[in-house]
């Protein structure tokens, strides 16, 4: 005997419309935080604040501040890796909040790998 009145799949047209509205207002949101993180800066520092780094949310160096003293010809590498150590804390900075912003709009929910 075949069921009556059920729908293919077993969704009813007004749930589909709902996760539909759900998927909308999820995609402003994210466009609303995305707008928010590109003119929000990041900074980060290493040597005990001897090299500063700041950066917009779009991964745009806005500053770069270095302590004089560092200025040493014959020790450039110490330099390097002090700017090395603060891009990727900033990187990393960056990529965090992202994550907060998603992980707060989906509720924690795993989109398979999805990065937004």
């Amino acid at each position: 005997m075949a069921k009556r009145g059920g729908y293919p799949g077993g969704m009813m047209p007004g749930n589909m419309n709902n996760l539909m509205k759900q998927a909308q207002r999820m995609q402003r949101q994210m466009e609303e935080n995305q707008k928010a993180m590109e003119t929000k800066e990041f900074t980060a520092t290493a040597g005990g604040n001897a090299v500063s780094v700041s950066m917009t949310g779009k991964r745009e160096v806005t500053k770069v501040k270095i302590d004089p003293e560092l200025l040493d010809p014959e020790n450039v590498e110490d330099l390097e890796d002090l700017i090395m150590v603060a891009m990727n804390d900033i990187l990393t900075q960056i990529e965090n909040a992202n994550n907060e912003a998603v992980n707060a709009m989906t509720g924690g929910m795993n989109f398979g790998g999805l990065n937004f």
